[in-house]
């Protein structure tokens, strides 16, 4: 009997690309919670500029996570961003005050910068 090892290299390969993908992805690397990410976007008024899906006045959810996808700093960037306010330049030309998420601590602003990055 064959070990599992040894299976043409075929198995076992498989085996460690999903190991590999499990481990780098940012949405199974940790645990998020969609259903808080979810609120706190919709209590911060994400929505109305941005969609998980499709572009609107800013880019969509799932666009920022391709963005950010192969970058080591993603999850850095995205909290530096939504920490502060700042101007942005929305579709259509034009600037307007992106204000942060009502985050109550840390924890719920990261897992919001997970779920993003969970979409792509």
């Amino acid at each position: 009997m064959k070990s599992f090892l040894y299976l043409g290299g075929f198995v076992c390969k498989a085996v460690l690309a999903s190991a590999l993908v499990l481990a780098v992805h940012p949405a199974t690397a940790q645990n998020v919670n969609e259903d808080a990410a979810e609120t706190l976007a919709k209590a911060g008024g994400c929505f109305k500029c941005h969609s998980v899906e499709k572009a609107k006045k800013a880019p969509s959810y799932k666009k920022i996570a391709q963005k950010y996808k192969a970058k080591p700093d993603a999850e850095a960037a995205l909290i530096k961003h939504l920490s502060g306010s700042k101007s942005v330049t929305v579709e259509g030309g034009g600037d307007e005050q992106h204000e942060p998420p009502p985050a109550k601590d840390a924890a719920d602003l990261k897992n919001l910068v997970q779920w993003i990055l969970s979409r792509g």
